[in-house]
Order: structure tokens, then sequence, then C-alpha cells
């Protein structure tokens, strides 16, 4: 399979028969070879319908565009689609925000040098400095960008550096509150919240969460909205702890269910596996 001739399709309508048929038959009319495809339906009277389906192009009988105008009139019309086709072959740019922690930023770059998340990693931006030596052994470029001071001139720098060439934006453990208007610039931000949403919001949850003598910790990536860590959840993860864990443990425990769920939430999001419904998601991995 020629990986670079893959084409991933994504459905959101309401639920009716005929839908898949439709989908495939059309496809299979160009020339298309569709090689995966998931589907879910809320309820299958009256609910609404997601659908996930990846073919090859190697060998369609007509151009992208003329391709997805006939699917807008002949499928996508009639069954009332919210749709959108991606295209392996249109790699994706991402960048990374970063505070003074390394361990979710690190295991981006170590997946992403080894083939595993299929981007280019255009630069790493941080409020401290001290970062640069091990992003550059990756050959990323590293800007350092202070934001203890005036918040809106450093938005404005990293708005300079970033703005329009990214399709990605990543917070590794960026530990600043980030503007409305800064996260409206950028297509897609997925953040890792180091603890499990909607518990322990805010500073410290790790504390807050021994304090609480919890039994189970967790980590949450999310997509990033106008709303402090409210945006659509991606992907969670937990593990058990007790009474015989202290704040250190949780947080080494954590660290690591950090980086674990920051990468596949990153991973499903450039294999265009999310489909975002109001504030959840979808995730077909």
């Amino acid at each position: 399979m020629n990986e670079n001739a893959v084409a991933r399709l994504r459905i959101t309508c309401p639920d009716k028969p005929g839908i898949v048929a439709a989908v495939t038959n059309f496809l299979a009319s160009h020339g298309a070879n569709i090689t995966a495809l998931d589907q879910h339906t809320s309820d299958p009277e009256g609910g609404a319908f997601f659908m996930r389906l990846e073919f090859q192009t190697l060998r369609l009988d007509v151009t992208r565009g003329v391709l997805e105008d006939a699917f807008s009139e002949i499928v996508a019309r009639p069954f009332q689609m919210d749709w959108r086709i991606g295209y392996s072959s249109d790699t994706k740019k991402a960048a990374i925000l970063v505070s003074g922690q390394e361990h979710c930023l690190l295991e981006l770059l170590w997946r992403w040098s080894r083939g595993e998340l299929d981007c280019d990693v255009g630069m790493v931006v941080s409020n401290h400095p001290v970062l640069r030596e091990p992003v550059e052994a990756f050959g990323v470029p590293f800007h350092y960008v202070p934001a203890d001071g005036d918040k809106a001139a450093a938005e404005a720098r990293m708005l300079e550096l970033m703005e329009g060439r990214f399709d990605l934006l990543v917070l590794a453990r960026y530990m600043r509150i980030l503007s409305a208007d800064f996260v409206s610039r950028f297509p897609s931000i997925i953040n890792i919240h180091h603890s499990f949403l909607p518990a322990f919001v805010g500073a410290d949850p790790y504390r807050q969460a021994r304090e609480r003598g919890v039994k189970l910790i967790g980590a949450t990536a999310h997509y990033v909205t106008a709303e402090l860590d409210g945006g659509p959840i991606i992907e969670q993860d937990v593990a058990r702890v007790c009474h015989r864990h202290d704040v250190d443990a949780l947080k080494d425990l954590g660290r690591d269910l950090e980086r674990q769920v920051l990468a596949r939430a990153v991973r499903w999001h450039l294999e265009d596996r999310i489909i975002v419904d109001r504030n959840k998601t979808v995730v077909f991995a």
C-alpha cells in the first residue's frame, strides 16, 4: 500500500438508511479502493451518524477537486452531511509550546523522529530557555519567548512566529493561560492536562488529589477552546494509587500518563481519527 496515496473521509450527518451504501458506491464508481471503514450512530432512530473511511487514490479517475465537488452534490447534500477529506500526501505542520518540564515534549519529538507522528514539527516555543539543547538535538528550531511580564506582548511574539504556518499547535505542559484571541488564530490546539478532567482543575492537581485521598489519578488530552480546560476531550488514562503514594510519587506516575495520553491524542488527530461533536469527540482509534 502506498502510504502517500491514502485519503481519509470523515462524515457527520443525521442517521438514516443508505448512507454507507451511497458513500462506498460513489467512491467505487471513481476507482477508489476502500481500505478501512469505521462508523457509529448515537441512535438508529433519529440520531447522529459518524463515519471515518480510508481509501486509496492511485486509481481515481478524476482529480481531487472534481471528486469532492461530485461527492458534495451526489452524496453529501442529500444526506445533509458535514464532511471533509484529508490526504496523507498533505503533511500537517505542527508546532509545540512548552514551559520548563520536558517529559511530554521529548516524548513527542522522540515519536516524531521515529516516524510515528505523521507531521512536520516546525518549531518549539518555550517561556523558559532550558530546553533549547535537547530540542535542537532533534533538528527542530527552538524559540524562547518570556511570558512572565507582558502577556499580550508574549502572545504577539508567538503569533509572529507561528500564525498561519501551522495546522496544529500542541501544548506539551505549557503552563500559561492563553487568551481567547490567541486560541482563535489556530485551526486546532491540543493540550495535556495533568489530572483526570473534570476533576481537580486549576493549579497543583496532584496535591489536590493527595488531599482528597483519591485511589486513581489520571491525565486528559483535549482540544483547547476559549473555556479554560473545557474543550472536547480526546483521550484519558488513569493509574491506581494508594495511601502510600506521596505527592512526588503521584507526580512521577502522572508524568508517565501525560506523555502517553498526549502522544495518542496527537497521533489520532494527525491521522484524522477524531470527529468533534459539539462538546464531545468521536474517536475512531
